[in-house]
């Protein structure tokens, strides 16, 4: 039996993330989340202010920036904690 690579295993889930993202997205439920359900159900929804986003709405662009910048901060915290505890500690 081979062995797969971790290279290999780590960009086979980052496409599968990035599709679910970018593509998948795109047939999420038009309908309200819970926050905003209960605020329309409770008669406060009209109080809500319009906030000005990096990107925009949800949608396939978004997704993808989100899978990035995930990808990107465990990247980092990956690098910082290998670089702290070298591979010499290793019996």
């Amino acid at each position: 039996m081979s062995k797969v690579s971790t290279k290999w295993v780590v960009l086979g889930g980052l496409l599968v993330a990035l599709v679910l993202a970018g593509v998948v997205s795109r047939f999420a439920s038009s309908d309200p989340d819970g926050l905003t359900k209960v605020s329309q159900d409770q008669g406060f929804a009209h109080t809500e202010r319009a906030r000005d986003s990096l990107i925009g709405d949800y949608g396939s662009v978004t997704g993808v920036v989100g899978v990035l910048v995930v990808l990107a901060i465990a990247g980092g915290v990956t690098y910082a904690v290998r670089r702290r505890h070298p591979h010499s500690e290793q019996s």
